[in-house]
């Protein structure tokens, strides 16, 4: 398959091989798992607001759902590819299987740079992509999120195509929604918030405090990167080194975080910030700090970054932002960077697209404390299994979290057999 040829794909790939021999994984489950169930390759056609059409090439890949249907974001970017979106999934599908949760993996993306077009072509393109998707997705077949590039908007056009075409209401065929039909409170805040949460834990295993002494570098400050970025504020924490699409930026004393938020909202990214000092995005990774949350996009910390780290603990916001040479690096430096995976780490919008979808097949919706409150819980328990994981194998965290994640599925693969 095409995806084969891709370096994201082949990241995936090489770390599921490797777990899969710490494991011993039978063989005839891992040479399933190592590809994806399908791939739906679309173009889709778009009038532009000067009556051109336009095609634009998407995906919507499907890893596994033996535990419960495929679950994952759609993101709009222009460096899109189908082996990104096939690595997503299978992350995606550990991700799911490491938070116990009865959902699959999957991912989907379109070729667009969202930034260039207007309300009304990113309409009819979203419209477009999920009457092609009708067949595939559904609140028991794949339920589709907002990822990078899109938002709650995208996922309330996405779920009126869906339901118009079926011919009736059907809520629970996204997640992160508006509120108003059908989306969860706490959805938009959960993946940096459960990002934090990690961290929380992570400094108890290592006797740290986290307070005004504490000093954050965040690298992206999308949605990920400033929710974590605002709870860690809350907590007293000194967030010194940011950076956003414009570049990277430094205030030792720490950044007045609300502050930031007006900022961006006015002018759309932090360029020409005054209170900051113009540093590159490798200076925000490797900032002296006490942690370091790379929040931005895949592969941005190979094995020259991960030498320079100077953090204690490394919470992954992002999916797969450490490459394999850098993951041998941060092997070797165990004892001093302490590193939250990914598949751990930004679990936390996942598991409250899960309570979201919970919540709109029972019509039944809970309040933002019952919602933070599950999942302080099933981030810490989750944590403490990979650590328990870890210990009982003596590997490397981003190891454990995967052993974790692919025994669930292996497990239930095994109890479900082969059709025919």
């Amino acid at each position: 398959m095409e995806w084969n040829n891709d370096p994201v794909f082949q990241m995936a790939q090489r770390q599921f091989d490797d777990v899969a021999e710490v494991m011993n994984l039978d063989k005839n489950v891992a040479n399933r798992l190592r590809e994806p169930d399908r791939a739906v390759l679309i173009t889709v056609p778009v009038r532009m607001d000067d009556n051109r059409v336009q095609v634009f090439d998407a995906y919507r890949v499907q890893h596994n759902d033996t535990r419960g249907p495929y679950k994952g974001g759609v993101r709009y970017s222009p460096h899109v590819t189908l082996g990104e979106v096939a690595a997503l999934s299978m992350w995606m599908t550990w991700k799911c299987s490491l938070m116990n949760l009865p959902l699959g993996g999957g991912k989907g993306g379109i070729r667009i740079d969202p930034t260039k077009h207007s309300r009304l072509e990113l309409q009819r393109l979203t419209r477009r992509y999920t009457s092609e998707l009708v067949g595939f997705i559904g609140p028991n077949q794949d339920i589709p999120a907002p990822d990078m590039g899109t938002n709650d908007q995208i996922m309330a056009w996405m779920m009126d195509t869906y339901s118009q075409l079926k011919g009736y209401a059907v809520p629970g065929v996204v997640t992160g929604k508006p509120i108003s039909i059908g989306g969860s409170l706490g959805r938009t805040e959960a993946t940096g918030r459960g990002v934090v949460f990690t961290v929380i834990e992570a400094a108890k295993v290592l006797n740290m405090t986290l307070g005004s002494q504490t000093k954050v570098a965040i690298q992206g400050f999308g949605n990920v990167g400033s929710h974590a970025a605002a709870s860690l504020h809350e907590m007293g924490c000194k967030i010194t080194h940011i950076s956003d699409i414009s570049g990277g930026y430094a205030n030792t004393k720490g950044f007045d975080i609300p502050k930031v938020f007006e900022y961006i909202k006015a002018n759309g990214s932090l360029k020409n910030f005054k209170d900051a000092e113009p540093i590159s995005q490798i200076d925000v990774l490797t900032a002296p700090v006490d942690v370091v949350i790379p929040a931005a996009t895949e592969r941005q910390i190979d094995d020259k970054v991960a030498a320079q780290l100077k953090c204690r603990i490394l919470a992954e916001g992002a999916n797969g932002p450490t490459t394999t040479e850098g993951d041998k690096v941060l092997k070797e430096r165990q004892n001093e960077v302490f590193v939250i995976p990914d598949v751990l780490a930004n679990a936390g919008g996942v598991t409250v697209s899960y309570f979201e979808w919970v919540q709109g097949l029972q019509n039944f919706f809970w309040s933002a404390d019952e919602i933070n409150e599950q999942l302080s819980k099933l981030m810490t328990k989750a944590f403490m299994e990979v650590c328990d994981v870890q210990k009982r194998h003596k590997v490397y965290m981003r190891t454990a979290a995967q052993i974790l994640g692919i025994e669930r599925v292996a497990k239930a693969m095994l109890a479900r057999g082969l059709y025919p």
